[in-house]
């Protein structure tokens, strides 16, 4: 099978209508502790309840098995989740990253096709084989055939939450992450770029250095750059010049400044302030505000007890989704695993 492109599908950017948004229900007591654990789950049930608040968009869900399907249910339904908009997938997985081990979609434009939308499934290995990614890696296959919609396999090792698209053939990604020897060691820069264009329908691939401490994914864009819109993009930069983020931060911004989209104009450039540093058990945890999700109606924002860079983080997203509802969720809890909200979620394009 020839890559998606070659059939004109594309990726499009998450602000694209949705039909669902896909999550893998948190299980794994190795990546949080029982308490936290709990704590997790509420955070999905608040994710779960902000997404389809409105009736504006579905979401789907991985689980191991029935009895989780209940102790879901109960969950959801005290939150105040019209379970209607839920929908339960029996697919297992070795942990909750949906962005990462889910496959990501593409669409295409001529209508004439029986399958306008389809998914690309691309090898996961845990971010370079720290954790078991057995059944993660199946996911892709499974959701698929669940919901009947062909499948592009690449045989090429990438997580949704390395790249970012702005629907319009930029991609940004990081050069600590793609060229990391433990994904993909057998291909060179050029031959990596010909895959994102070929499989994702890109044209332009924006390349900054690396990601933020306490990153174990080796630099995802989610974290520290994200597009607004097709001309837009807001950043992480940290003013503390004694963090060590700050010099990480600064170099990625001087890049940004350099980047120009499609047709060779720059970027606005909007920055996001990081909130104050996080710990724990004596390690830095990766909390930013730029872990946001894009749904159909709103902005879901990772917050972290920082009263003072969350008002001006939440105040500039607004700015730039005014359409959208910005809800900010406590993610101290969720961030103890390594990611925030985008990295457990993962949009299904609407026809």
């Amino acid at each position: 099978m020839l890559p998606p492109f070659n059939y004109k599908y594309v990726m499009p950017a998450e602000w694209y209508p949705h039909a669902a948004t896909w999550l893998t229900w948190p299980h794994n007591s190795r990546t949080w502790e029982a308490s936290i654990l709990s704590q997790v789950k509420h955070t999905f049930a608040q994710i779960i309840a902000a997404i389809t608040a409105d009736g504006n968009e579905k979401v789907n869900i991985n689980i191991n098995n029935s009895q989780e399907e209940k102790e879901i249910i109960d969950l959801l339904t005290k939150q105040g989740v019209n379970i209607e908009y839920v929908q339960f997938y029996e697919i297992p997985s070795n942990d909750a990253w949906c962005r990462d081990h889910g496959p990501i979609f593409v669409i295409n434009s001529d209508n004439n096709l029986e399958n306008p939308i389809a998914i690309t499934n691309w090898e996961f290995n845990s971010w370079g084989n720290k954790y078991p990614f057995e059944q993660d890696n199946q996911i892709p296959i499974r959701i698929a055939a669940s919901i009947n919609l062909p499948i592009f396999s690449t045989g090429i090792i990438l997580e949704g939450g390395s790249i970012d698209v702005n629907g319009e053939g930029c991609l940004l990604t990081t050069r600590s992450c793609l060229l990391n020897p433990n994904r993909n060691p057998h291909l060179s820069q050029q031959e990596i770029e010909e895959h994102l264009c070929s499989w994702l329908g890109v044209h332009k691939i924006l390349w900054l250095e690396e990601g933020i401490v306490g990153d174990d994914t080796d630099g995802h864009i989610d974290d520290i750059a994200r597009f607004a819109s097709p001309s837009t993009i807001l950043y992480a930069i940290e003013t503390n010049e004694q963090d060590e983020n700050f010099a990480i931060l600064q170099r990625n911004y001087q890049l940004l400044k350099s980047f120009t989209n499609t047709e060779n104009k720059p970027f606005e450039l909007i920055p996001i302030p990081m909130p104050q540093a996080l710990y724990y058990n004596g390690a830095r945890l990766p909390a930013t505000y730029l872990n946001f999700y894009i749904t159909n109606s709103a902005v879901l924002v990772p917050t972290f007890g920082d009263s003072t860079t969350e008002e001006i983080a939440l105040s500039k997203i607004q700015s730039v989704f005014p359409d959208r509802k910005i809800i900010g969720i406590d993610c101290r809890a969720l961030i103890v695993g390594l990611g925030a909200i985008h990295c457990v979620t993962q949009q299904q394009p609407a026809l």
